[in-house]
């Protein structure tokens, strides 16, 4: 399975040029734009699992980084503030990494 499996490419697309500027990343209208924001908890799994690169469970700040690339390869690199502000977000219980249920957490609230 893959990404646009789940997600219209037209809508990733439009979401990757919206934040091709460093430092434009907000995770919050990424979400909106690529329509994540609008899909099942299950999805959202589903989702994550794709964008897990080392399918440890958790994506860490490492992997983090190269969010926008799981997406579209030639996609740039979060910078650091952009990686950290979205591990901020998204890492629900405080241990430096986001689990499933961190994205379907971030997204709901």
């Amino acid at each position: 399975m893959s990404l646009t499996d789940i997600l219209c490419p037209s809508d990733i697309a439009a979401a990757l040029r919206d934040c091709q500027a460093p430092d434009s990343f907000s995770p919050k209208k990424f979400f909106q734009i690529s329509g994540m924001s609008k899909k099942s908890s299950s999805q959202l799994k589903e989702i994550f699992r794709i964008l897990d690169n080392d399918q440890s469970g958790f994506i860490e700040e490492d992997e983090l980084k190269y969010f926008l690339q799981r997406f579209e390869c030639g996609a740039r690199v979060l910078t650091t503030s952009e990686t950290k502000t979205f591990l901020a977000a998204a890492d629900h219980d405080g241990d430096g990494k986001i689990g499933a249920e961190g994205i379907v957490y971030f997204n709901y609230r």
